[in-house]
Parts: structure tokens; C-alpha cells; sequence
């Protein structure tokens, strides 16, 4: 019976074994892969069995092939709520990108006050969607809100949640302005990979400020940007508490994105078949956009920044 003998290197009168070192076995990762089925997985296929079934909830599923998945693709309502799912997340993407982008690459530098600011910055993060959600529709009620004293100073109505476009615009500034500071860390960590010796061979050809952040900054952070970009239409796809809590849906349908009208199509009445059909169309959704974006930014084939360096 032959037995592997791993290679041995002589390194200084010593012999060092080259192998499997530093490579854990694959047993270290069956708790993630546990955890990750039971929560993800798991849920998942249920979901995706119930989308074929009728089921209030209470009696045992009914089978019914494909009829809620015919209904969804007929539903204008589900057509509207897709429709303002995907206006939310471009208003949400291009809200928060270019400020989180800033901010991270300045909270990336040495400022004296950088830190304090940062930390500041970053509470929003802390709090609960349902926290943040309550606080703003109190601060925004047409009545009794802080909105009815500085709105007219900024130009703003007072009624801003009762129209259908200040409504969606405010639900997108909300989402942002909690989860901006996420996507700020992300952006400071991708800046301060950046090699230095970048920036100061630009210094020595005389470029300055701005030619070194669309040159340098921006170019070297472009598969950040595809993170940040994955993880932000991930989370405005699925949008629900801050619609519940602030709009409920409206004014009048208006905001109605699709995490909302199937949480109503399910618990309000109790059609938790057809519910499970729109949680499924969402999820391909989502996944379906985010391999686009990893496809076409070139982010499978992502290499160091500090390659060669």
C-alpha cells in the first residue's frame, strides 16, 4: 500500500512540508451550508411549491397547476406594482450611489474630523427600518408634522404623502438615507485598497484633484461599485416595511411595489397560493437582474488592484 507523502522543501537547514497547509477542510463549512439551507433554501422551495397550490392558510394546500402563475402574468395590478418596484429601485440606485460613493472615498482619507463625522454618519445604520419608518411618517404627517413648518420655507408641500410621486420619492429617500451609510463602508474600505503609489505618480504628472478621482479612484473601484450596485437593487426589489408603516400602499395604489401587494394578497386576503407566485416572480427578478449587472460590469472576471504592484 503506497501512503502520499506530502513534498518537502529545505529552507535553511530545515525541512518544511508543502502541501494542504493553510487549506481548512471542506467540514468547516457545513454549519454555513446548514444554516444557509434551513433559513434560504429551505424556505425557498416552499414558497415555490405554494405558488402551485391554492392555500388560505388554514386548510391543507390544493394543487392547481399553473392557474396563479397564469393569473400573475394577466394581473395589471401585479404589471403596476412590478412597474414601480423597478421606478423605486432606479430612483433608490441613482440616489444613493453617487453620495455613498463620495462620501466613502472622503471618509477613506485623513481628515482630523473624519472619524467623528463618520461615526455620526453611520447611526442611521443602528436603528430599525420600523424605527426610522415611524419616525419619518411622524415628521412628515400633513398635521402635526415638522413638515408643515419648514415645507413652505424649502418649498415643499406640507402634504408631500398625498401625491403619488412625492410619496414614491419619499419612500426612496428614507430607504437611502439608512442604508447610504452600509454602502458608504463599503466604498471606504474599496478606497483605501487603493494602492498610494497611484495617486502619487498622478501627483509628479501634474494631475489634480478631479483627474485623479475619474482616472484613478473611479476606475479602481468599478467592481465595488457592481457590489454595492447588486446589494442596493437587491434590497429596494424587496422594500416592505417602510411602504407598510408610511403609505400602506398608497395614496391609493401609488405605491404599491410588489413585496407590498404580496404581503396584502396574503394576509389581508388570505391567498397565500397566489402570494407564494409573486414572492417566486420577485426572487427571479431579482436574481435575474443581479447576474446581468455581474455579467456585463465584468465582475466574474475581477482581478487585484494590487496586482503587479
Amino acid at each position: 500500500m503506497s501512503h502520499h507523502t506530502p513534498h518537502v522543501k529545505t529552507r535553511g537547514g530545515r525541512k518544511t512540508a508543502v502541501g494542504n497547509v493553510g487549506r481548512p477542510p471542506v467540514s468547516w463549512a457545513l454549519p454555513g451550508i446548514l444554516f444557509f439551507a434551513v433559513f434560504a433554501i429551505v424556505p425557498l422551495a416552499i414558497a415555490v411549491y405554494l405558488s402551485f397550490c391554492q392555500w388560505d392558510g388554514l386548510n391543507s394546500p390544493t394543487p392547481t397547476g399553473l392557474d396563479n402563475w397564469t393569473r400573475l402574468f394577466k394581473d395589471p395590478e401585479v404589471r403596476q406594482a412590478a412597474w414601480l418596484s423597478l421606478l423605486l429601485t432606479t430612483i433608490s440606485w441613482a440616489f444613493q450611489t453617487p453620495v455613498a460613493l463620495l462620501l466613502g472615498v472622503w471618509a477613506a482619507g485623513r481628515q482630523r474630523s473624519r472619524a467623528v463625522l463618520s461615526a455620526v454618519f453611520f447611526i442611521p445604520l443602528l436603528l430599525s427600518t420600523t424605527a426610522i419608518a415611524m419616525l419619518f411618517h411622524a415628521l412628515l404627517d400633513p398635521n402635526f408634522g415638522v413638515i408643515t413648518e419648514i415645507g413652505p420655507w424649502l418649498g415643499i408641500d406640507p402634504n408631500i404623502m398625498g401625491s403619488s410621486t412625492g410619496a414614491l420619492l419619499t419612500v426612496a429617500f428614507v430607504g437611502g438615507w439608512q442604508f447610504m451609510p452600509f454602502h458608504t463602508l463599503i466604498y471606504q474600505g474599496g478606497a483605501r485598497q487603493i494602492p498610494e503609489v497611484l495617486y502619487q505618480a498622478a501627483e509628479m504628472d501634474g494631475a489634480g484633484m478631479f483627474r485623479q478621482f475619474f482616472h484613478i479612484t473611479l476606475p479602481q473601484l468599478r467592481h465595488t461599485i457592481t457590489t454595492s450596485s447588486v446589494l442596493m437593487i437587491v434590497g429596494s426589489l424587496t422594500y416592505f416595511d417602510t411602504v407598510l408603516i408610511m403609505t400602506k400602499g398608497g395614496p391609493g395604489t401609488d405605491t404599491t411595489v410588489l413585496p407590498y401587494l404580496m404581503y396584502r394578497t396574503g394576509f389581508q386576503t388570505y391567498d397565500l397560493g397566489y402570494a407564494a407566485a409573486i414572492a417566486t416572480a420577485l426572487v427571479v427578478v431579482a436574481t435575474a437582474l443581479s447576474l446581468i449587472l455581474v455579467r456585463f460590469s465584468g465582475f466574474g472576471n475581477m482581478r487585484s488592484t494590487r496586482e503587479g504592484m
